[in-house]
Protein backbone atom coordinates (compact mmCIF):
# COMPACT_ATOMS: atom_id res chain seq x y z
CA UNK A 1 0.00 0.00 0.00
CA UNK A 2 0.82 3.29 -0.77
CA UNK A 3 0.51 5.71 1.95
CA UNK A 4 1.35 8.88 0.27
CA UNK A 5 -0.82 8.00 -2.21
CA UNK A 6 -3.63 6.84 0.20
CA UNK A 7 -3.04 10.20 2.69
CA UNK A 8 -3.35 12.50 -1.13
CA UNK A 9 -6.98 10.11 -1.64
CA UNK A 10 -7.90 10.77 1.70
CA UNK A 11 -7.57 15.20 1.14
CA UNK A 12 -9.52 14.87 -2.07
CA UNK A 13 -13.15 15.35 -1.17
CA UNK A 14 -14.26 13.12 -4.49
CA UNK A 15 -12.43 9.62 -3.19
CA UNK A 16 -12.03 10.22 0.79
CA UNK A 17 -14.97 8.01 1.07
CA UNK A 18 -13.28 5.22 -0.89
CA UNK A 19 -10.07 5.64 0.76
CA UNK A 20 -11.99 5.14 4.20
CA UNK A 21 -13.13 1.90 2.67
CA UNK A 22 -9.83 1.26 1.33
CA UNK A 23 -8.43 1.80 4.85
CA UNK A 24 -11.16 -0.78 6.25
CA UNK A 25 -10.28 -3.42 3.86
CA UNK A 26 -6.37 -3.33 4.93
CA UNK A 27 -7.30 -3.63 8.31
CA UNK A 28 -9.52 -6.65 7.59
CA UNK A 29 -7.47 -8.16 5.31
CA UNK A 30 -4.16 -8.03 8.05
CA UNK A 31 -6.64 -9.39 10.75
CA UNK A 32 -7.66 -12.66 8.62
CA UNK A 33 -4.29 -13.39 7.58
CA UNK A 34 -2.73 -12.84 11.14
CA UNK A 35 -5.99 -15.21 11.80
CA UNK A 36 -5.52 -17.77 9.37
CA UNK A 37 -1.24 -17.75 9.98
CA UNK A 38 -2.63 -18.52 13.69
CA UNK A 39 -4.88 -21.17 12.87
CA UNK A 40 -4.31 -23.49 9.93
CA UNK A 41 -7.95 -25.28 10.52
CA UNK A 42 -9.13 -21.89 9.43
CA UNK A 43 -7.02 -21.61 6.50
CA UNK A 44 -9.40 -23.01 3.69
CA UNK A 45 -12.31 -21.08 5.38
CA UNK A 46 -10.74 -18.08 5.06
CA UNK A 47 -9.17 -18.21 1.40
CA UNK A 48 -12.45 -16.98 -0.24
CA UNK A 49 -13.36 -14.07 1.98
CA UNK A 50 -9.12 -13.42 1.79
CA UNK A 51 -9.42 -13.64 -2.14
CA UNK A 52 -13.17 -11.76 -1.98
CA UNK A 53 -11.50 -8.54 0.25
CA UNK A 54 -8.24 -8.54 -1.83
CA UNK A 55 -10.41 -8.19 -4.84
CA UNK A 56 -12.56 -5.45 -3.25
CA UNK A 57 -9.40 -3.77 -2.33
CA UNK A 58 -8.10 -3.73 -6.26
CA UNK A 59 -11.24 -2.26 -7.52
CA UNK A 60 -11.67 0.76 -5.12
CA UNK A 61 -7.77 1.27 -5.70
CA UNK A 62 -8.53 1.62 -9.21
CA UNK A 63 -11.64 3.46 -8.35
CA UNK A 64 -9.84 6.15 -6.94
CA UNK A 65 -6.97 6.12 -9.49
CA UNK A 66 -9.91 6.69 -11.87
CA UNK A 67 -11.08 9.85 -10.47
CA UNK A 68 -7.86 11.61 -10.02
CA UNK A 69 -6.73 10.76 -13.36
CA UNK A 70 -10.26 12.54 -14.83
CA UNK A 71 -9.66 15.29 -12.69
CA UNK A 72 -6.15 15.55 -14.02
CA UNK A 73 -6.95 15.74 -17.41
CA UNK A 74 -9.76 18.28 -16.98
CA UNK A 75 -7.17 20.09 -15.64
CA UNK A 76 -5.03 19.99 -18.50
CA UNK A 77 -8.57 20.47 -20.74
CA UNK A 78 -11.11 21.61 -18.22
CA UNK A 79 -14.54 21.58 -19.61
CA UNK A 80 -15.27 24.97 -19.50
CA UNK A 81 -14.16 28.13 -21.34
CA UNK A 82 -14.46 31.83 -22.35
CA UNK A 83 -14.40 32.71 -25.78
CA UNK A 84 -13.84 36.83 -26.91
CA UNK A 85 -14.23 37.91 -30.09
CA UNK A 86 -13.29 41.43 -30.66
CA UNK A 87 -13.38 43.33 -34.26
CA UNK A 88 -10.69 44.10 -36.03
CA UNK A 89 -9.79 46.29 -38.91
CA UNK A 90 -12.69 47.17 -41.43
CA UNK A 91 -15.02 48.85 -39.25
CA UNK A 92 -18.83 47.52 -39.47
CA UNK A 93 -17.74 44.89 -42.08
CA UNK A 94 -15.32 43.59 -39.50
CA UNK A 95 -17.72 43.35 -36.56
CA UNK A 96 -20.17 41.79 -38.61
CA UNK A 97 -17.27 39.80 -39.43
CA UNK A 98 -17.11 39.26 -35.32
CA UNK A 99 -20.85 38.52 -35.13
CA UNK A 100 -20.82 35.61 -37.86
CA UNK A 101 -17.61 33.94 -36.12
CA UNK A 102 -19.51 34.30 -32.92
CA UNK A 103 -22.39 32.74 -34.36
CA UNK A 104 -19.85 30.02 -36.04
CA UNK A 105 -18.80 28.78 -32.35
CA UNK A 106 -22.44 28.55 -31.18
CA UNK A 107 -23.85 26.94 -34.00
CA UNK A 108 -20.92 24.29 -33.36
CA UNK A 109 -21.77 24.21 -29.71
CA UNK A 110 -25.52 23.14 -30.39
CA UNK A 111 -24.07 20.34 -32.82
CA UNK A 112 -22.14 18.55 -30.14
CA UNK A 113 -24.77 19.67 -27.27
CA UNK A 114 -22.55 22.23 -25.50
CA UNK A 115 -23.69 25.20 -23.43
CA UNK A 116 -22.82 28.55 -25.27
CA UNK A 117 -23.95 31.72 -22.73
CA UNK A 118 -23.38 35.49 -23.62
CA UNK A 119 -21.82 36.83 -20.66
CA UNK A 120 -20.65 40.70 -22.63
CA UNK A 121 -21.48 41.77 -25.58
CA UNK A 122 -20.84 45.59 -27.18
CA UNK A 123 -22.67 46.06 -31.09
CA UNK A 124 -22.27 48.57 -33.60
CA UNK A 125 -24.89 50.35 -35.45
CA UNK A 126 -25.52 47.81 -37.80
CA UNK A 127 -25.56 45.01 -34.74
CA UNK A 128 -22.23 43.56 -35.32
CA UNK A 129 -19.98 42.72 -32.07
CA UNK A 130 -17.08 45.33 -31.46
CA UNK A 131 -16.09 42.65 -28.56
CA UNK A 132 -18.27 40.08 -27.19
CA UNK A 133 -17.30 37.17 -24.38
CA UNK A 134 -19.55 33.99 -24.14
CA UNK A 135 -19.15 31.48 -21.84
CA UNK A 136 -19.14 27.25 -23.65
CA UNK A 137 -19.61 24.45 -21.32
CA UNK A 138 -18.92 20.56 -22.14
CA UNK A 139 -17.08 17.80 -22.44
CA UNK A 140 -13.90 18.15 -24.78
CA UNK A 141 -14.70 22.17 -25.09
CA UNK A 142 -11.23 23.49 -24.79
CA UNK A 143 -9.56 20.49 -26.24
CA UNK A 144 -11.37 21.16 -28.89
CA UNK A 145 -11.22 24.96 -29.43
CA UNK A 146 -8.08 25.76 -27.90
CA UNK A 147 -6.24 26.12 -31.10
CA UNK A 148 -8.87 29.23 -32.67
CA UNK A 149 -7.50 31.79 -30.43
CA UNK A 150 -6.01 34.26 -33.28
CA UNK A 151 -7.20 36.66 -36.01
CA UNK A 152 -9.31 35.51 -38.34
CA UNK A 153 -9.31 37.11 -41.46
CA UNK A 154 -12.51 37.89 -44.05
CA UNK A 155 -11.87 38.88 -48.08
CA UNK A 156 -15.53 39.45 -49.55
CA UNK A 157 -17.73 42.34 -50.79
CA UNK A 158 -20.26 43.98 -48.52
CA UNK A 159 -23.43 44.20 -49.46
CA UNK A 160 -22.85 48.04 -48.31
CA UNK A 161 -20.15 48.48 -51.38
CA UNK A 162 -21.57 50.27 -54.34
CA UNK A 163 -18.46 49.81 -56.47
CA UNK A 164 -18.20 46.00 -56.60
CA UNK A 165 -14.54 45.77 -54.11
CA UNK A 166 -13.22 43.11 -52.63
CA UNK A 167 -12.85 44.47 -48.41
CA UNK A 168 -10.37 42.61 -46.33
CA UNK A 169 -11.53 43.01 -42.47
CA UNK A 170 -10.42 40.74 -39.32
CA UNK A 171 -11.47 40.08 -35.93
CA UNK A 172 -9.67 38.52 -33.34
CA UNK A 173 -10.83 35.51 -31.19
CA UNK A 174 -9.29 34.36 -27.97
CA UNK A 175 -9.88 31.51 -26.36
CA UNK A 176 -9.53 31.21 -22.07
CA UNK A 177 -10.01 28.04 -20.05
CA UNK A 178 -11.42 27.92 -16.70
CA UNK A 179 -9.97 26.02 -14.75
CA UNK A 180 -11.00 25.09 -11.17
CA UNK A 181 -7.84 25.35 -9.12
CA UNK A 182 -6.31 28.66 -10.62
CA UNK A 183 -2.36 28.96 -10.07
CA UNK A 184 -2.92 32.47 -10.16
CA UNK A 185 -3.57 35.24 -6.68
CA UNK A 186 -5.37 38.15 -7.41
CA UNK A 187 -4.43 40.98 -4.81
CA UNK A 188 -7.87 43.14 -4.24
CA UNK A 189 -6.01 46.20 -3.61
CA UNK A 190 -5.05 45.79 -7.65
CA UNK A 191 -8.63 46.09 -8.40
CA UNK A 192 -11.04 48.70 -9.40
CA UNK A 193 -14.58 47.63 -9.14
CA UNK A 194 -17.97 49.30 -10.74
CA UNK A 195 -21.36 48.15 -11.02
CA UNK A 196 -24.06 49.14 -13.46
CA UNK A 197 -27.25 48.63 -14.46
CA UNK A 198 -27.53 45.74 -16.81
CA UNK A 199 -29.41 46.27 -20.13
CA UNK A 200 -29.10 42.50 -21.19
CA UNK A 201 -32.00 39.60 -20.56
CA UNK A 202 -32.81 38.66 -17.24
CA UNK A 203 -36.37 39.63 -16.63
CA UNK A 204 -37.45 42.99 -14.67
CA UNK A 205 -35.12 43.56 -12.02
CA UNK A 206 -32.27 43.36 -14.22
CA UNK A 207 -32.74 47.23 -15.52
CA UNK A 208 -33.53 48.26 -11.70
CA UNK A 209 -30.27 46.60 -9.79
CA UNK A 210 -26.88 47.24 -10.52
CA UNK A 211 -25.59 44.21 -11.31
CA UNK A 212 -23.60 44.41 -14.13
CA UNK A 213 -19.97 44.18 -13.32
CA UNK A 214 -16.91 45.82 -14.85
CA UNK A 215 -13.49 44.72 -13.42
CA UNK A 216 -10.38 46.57 -13.75
CA UNK A 217 -6.81 44.90 -13.09
CA UNK A 218 -4.88 48.24 -12.64
CA UNK A 219 -1.05 46.56 -12.82
CA UNK A 220 -2.12 44.89 -16.45
CA UNK A 221 -4.70 47.50 -17.35
CA UNK A 222 -6.73 44.26 -18.09
CA UNK A 223 -10.84 45.16 -18.20
CA UNK A 224 -13.62 42.09 -17.94
CA UNK A 225 -17.25 42.40 -17.99
CA UNK A 226 -20.16 40.27 -17.50
CA UNK A 227 -23.84 41.27 -17.10
CA UNK A 228 -25.17 37.52 -17.64
CA UNK A 229 -26.07 36.64 -14.35
CA UNK A 230 -29.04 38.41 -12.21
CA UNK A 231 -26.92 38.86 -9.32
CA UNK A 232 -24.43 41.26 -8.78
CA UNK A 233 -22.22 38.92 -6.69
CA UNK A 234 -22.67 36.40 -9.29
CA UNK A 235 -21.50 38.59 -12.28
CA UNK A 236 -18.83 39.31 -9.66
CA UNK A 237 -17.22 36.08 -9.24
CA UNK A 238 -17.78 34.91 -12.87
CA UNK A 239 -15.78 37.98 -14.17
CA UNK A 240 -12.84 37.37 -11.78
CA UNK A 241 -12.91 33.68 -12.95
CA UNK A 242 -12.32 35.43 -16.57
CA UNK A 243 -9.95 37.84 -15.11
CA UNK A 244 -7.77 35.30 -13.23
CA UNK A 245 -7.91 33.21 -16.81
CA UNK A 246 -6.54 36.18 -18.38
CA UNK A 247 -3.40 36.61 -16.34
CA UNK A 248 -2.71 33.02 -16.48
CA UNK A 249 -2.39 33.14 -20.43
CA UNK A 250 -0.12 36.69 -19.66
CA UNK A 251 1.76 34.49 -17.90
CA UNK A 252 2.28 31.57 -19.94
CA UNK A 253 3.24 33.81 -22.95
CA UNK A 254 5.79 35.13 -21.06
CA UNK A 255 7.12 32.02 -20.06
CA UNK A 256 6.98 30.53 -23.73
CA UNK A 257 8.87 33.80 -25.05
CA UNK A 258 11.54 33.12 -22.83
CA UNK A 259 12.11 29.18 -23.56
CA UNK A 260 13.92 28.34 -26.99
CA UNK A 261 13.72 30.28 -29.95
CA UNK A 262 13.22 27.37 -32.14
CA UNK A 263 9.52 27.87 -32.48
CA UNK A 264 8.12 24.35 -32.74
CA UNK A 265 4.63 24.96 -33.55
CA UNK A 266 2.28 24.97 -31.01
CA UNK A 267 -0.81 25.70 -32.82
CA UNK A 268 -3.13 26.00 -29.26
CA UNK A 269 -0.89 28.23 -27.27
CA UNK A 270 -2.51 31.28 -28.78
CA UNK A 271 -0.56 34.00 -29.87
CA UNK A 272 -3.21 36.38 -30.22
CA UNK A 273 -2.08 38.59 -32.63
CA UNK A 274 -0.98 35.93 -35.53
CA UNK A 275 -3.21 36.01 -38.01
CA UNK A 276 -4.30 32.02 -38.12
CA UNK A 277 -7.01 32.00 -40.85
CA UNK A 278 -8.90 33.26 -43.90
CA UNK A 279 -12.66 33.28 -44.75
CA UNK A 280 -12.25 33.92 -48.99
CA UNK A 281 -16.17 34.57 -50.24
CA UNK A 282 -15.24 34.92 -53.75
CA UNK A 283 -13.59 31.44 -53.62
CA UNK A 284 -15.28 29.52 -51.42
CA UNK A 285 -12.77 28.89 -49.25
CA UNK A 286 -11.46 28.67 -45.66
CA UNK A 287 -7.57 28.62 -45.27
CA UNK A 288 -5.73 27.76 -41.92
CA UNK A 289 -2.09 29.03 -42.60
CA UNK A 290 -0.97 27.58 -39.67
CA UNK A 291 -1.23 24.22 -40.92
CA UNK A 292 -1.72 24.97 -45.11
CA UNK A 293 -4.70 23.62 -45.44
CA UNK A 294 -8.07 24.80 -46.83
CA UNK A 295 -11.79 23.89 -46.91
CA UNK A 296 -14.67 24.84 -49.06
CA UNK A 297 -18.45 25.01 -48.46
CA UNK A 298 -18.23 28.32 -46.55
CA UNK A 299 -21.45 29.01 -46.22
CA UNK A 300 -21.62 25.56 -43.99
CA UNK A 301 -18.55 26.82 -42.46
CA UNK A 302 -20.26 29.71 -40.91
CA UNK A 303 -23.22 27.37 -39.91
CA UNK A 304 -20.63 25.70 -37.49
CA UNK A 305 -19.45 22.91 -39.65
CA UNK A 306 -16.30 22.93 -38.35
CA UNK A 307 -15.32 19.77 -37.07
CA UNK A 308 -13.02 18.71 -40.12
CA UNK A 309 -10.98 21.90 -39.31
CA UNK A 310 -11.12 21.28 -35.84
CA UNK A 311 -10.02 17.50 -36.04
CA UNK A 312 -7.59 18.09 -38.76
CA UNK A 313 -5.54 21.21 -36.06
CA UNK A 314 -6.06 18.26 -33.11
CA UNK A 315 -3.89 15.49 -35.58
CA UNK A 316 -1.58 17.84 -36.58
CA UNK A 317 -0.64 19.13 -33.32
CA UNK A 318 0.73 15.53 -32.49
CA UNK A 319 4.25 15.55 -33.93
CA UNK A 320 4.79 17.66 -36.60
CA UNK A 321 6.12 21.30 -36.85
CA UNK A 322 3.85 24.14 -37.74
CA UNK A 323 5.55 27.51 -38.88
CA UNK A 324 3.08 30.30 -38.47
CA UNK A 325 2.12 32.88 -41.02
Amino acid sequence: MDKGRLKNFKENYKTSYLAGRFEQLFKEETELEKTISENKELAELGKEDLLRIKEEKETVWNQMENIVKEDEKEEKFPNEIILEVRAGTGGEEAALFAWQLARMYERYAQKVNWQFKNVYESKSSLDGYKEATFEITGEGVYKKLRFETGVHRVQRIPATEKSGRLHTSTASIVILPIVKKSKIEINPADLEVEFSRSGGAGGQNVNKVETAVRIVHKPTGLDVRCTSERSQQKNREKALAILSAKLQVLQDEKEASTESGNRKSQIGTGNRNEKIRTYNFPQDRVTDHRIKESWHNLPGILDGEIEDIIELLQTKEHGEVVEGE
